[in-house]
């Protein structure tokens, strides 16, 4: 009885204060010191938290809810006009990640996940291994892919027993890796097409790194007791070289078209499509997948129709409460905010918004992905107790980097 409580008390929430909101008036409807909005957005993600067996259902709902609140209330929204300024990045992040679940099923279909175990190290530190492997694919790889590969092949060398702890540190680890990399990460492309240097952005590392060392350590030895690797476990199965090349082609072409088209999604379709006549590809978890990257796509859309165009000024103190913030605050238009304002050290709020995503299986692109293969991730209770080592990597990293580099704002050239 307690779904339907929560959903329709939710429901009667969102409309009472979408209706306050109008006997408030005026263009901006401030409710209890707080824009109507983001009350609308906090009771979104607080369903989300809450129910998440329908996060899908509860997602597009604040969706509907936010529409009708911005139509009502502000005057100068214009509904198509916005779908058309965000279109590119829904169509990329969809395609993205649609892409990457046939990339991954070309993985796994490969039978190297089933060889792998043959060379990971037995213990934890065959874990450990596992999560280097994800931060490193994800420097060169956007950290969809990264996360999704990791995760791949943890549900083959566990035999589908990964502690949600260790699936917190595969999507920290992807997120990580991808936070110094001009090519890892949606944001820290946005960063180096605005003028920041790759070398600039580089600088994320000198947190990521620290970071990446102590909620590994914690999380291979969560997996270890949960379920060890079985390293000398006997298999017949060889490596399928046909379905490593189509994923070494899908990933090829994501660079490609990232570093040449800033549309990653058009790579990764173009070298699926390619390879399709040459091996059989399981378009089927195209369709299991499709739901799940709805939702993300309809937080999306919530999070870009927030008023965030009063973010406090430029300050390492804001960049670490922006890498909280991005755990359930999507990351994409807080770059793009931070991009307009100016004077952040690109480095340090790239590892901010990239890394701090992972604190909630919804923060980021890559714990979506995994939340598809792993549904039991789906609980933010479980991923904030069982993945707390992330959140306390998070704060270790970031004043690692501040003490040892500092803070350093740079200026794009007018």
């Amino acid at each position: 009885m307690a779904h339907p409580i929560l959903k329709y008390g939710g429901i009667a929430a969102m409309t009472a204060v979408v209706v306050a909101a109008q006997l408030v008036g005026g263009p901006t409807p401030v409710l209890f010191g707080v824009r109507a909005e983001f009350l609308l957005f906090g009771l979104t993600l607080l369903g989300v938290a809450l129910l998440h067996h329908r996060t899908f259902e509860v997602a597009v709902t604040g969706l509907v809810f936010i529409v009708v609140l911005k139509l009502a209330s502000v005057p100068e929204f214009a509904l198509l006009t916005h779908l058309g300024h965000e279109a590119k990045i829904l169509i990329n992040l969809l395609g993205l990640l649609l892409g990457f679940a046939v990339l991954a099923r070309h993985f796994e279909q490969s039978e190297a996940p089933e060889v792998l175990p043959r060379f990971l190290p037995d213990g934890w530190l065959g874990g450990f291994v596992l999560l280097a492997m994800v931060f490193v694919m994800s420097a060169f790889l956007d950290n969809i892919a990264a996360a999704m590969i990791g995760g791949t092949i943890a549900l083959h060398v566990y035999k589908g027993h990964v502690h949600i702890g260790f699936l917190a540190a595969i999507v920290a680890a992807s997120n990580a890796g991808g936070a110094g990399s001009v090519l890892g990460d949606t944001t820290t492309t946005m960063m180096w097409i605005a003028g920041a240097p790759w070398d600039c952005v580089l600088r994320a590392y000198a947190a990521a790194v620290p970071a990446f060392l102590f909620f590994a350590l914690f999380a291979a030895r969560q997996q270890h007791a949960f379920r060890p690797i079985q390293g000398d476990a006997v298999t017949t199965a060889r490596v399928r070289p046909e379905r490593l090349a189509a994923v070494t082609a899908i990933l090829a072409g994501t660079i490609a078209t990232n570093v040449l088209l800033d549309f990653p999604a058009v790579g990764v379709w173009l070298a699926i499509f390619a390879c399709a006549p040459f091996m059989q590809t399981d378009w089927k978890v195209v369709s299991k997948s499709l739901k799940g990257s709805l939702f993300l796509i309809a937080l999306v859309l919530c999070a870009s129709m927030m008023p965030v165009e009063a973010l406090p000024a430029a300050s390492w103190q804001t960049a670490f409460g922006l890498g909280f913030l991005s755990s359930v605050f999507d990351n994409i238009p807080l770059t793009k905010l931070a991009l307009d304002q100016g004077g952040y050290d690109w480095g340090m709020l790239a590892y901010a918004v990239g890394f701090g995503g992972s604190m909630v299986w919804f923060g980021s692109s890559a714990g979506v992905a995994i939340a598809n293969i792993f549904p039991r991730a789906k609980s933010v209770g479980d991923w904030l107790r069982q993945g707390w080592h992330v959140a306390v990597a998070y704060v270790i990293g970031f004043f690692v980097m501040l003490a040892t580099l500092g803070w350093h704002p740079f200026e794009f050239p007018h």
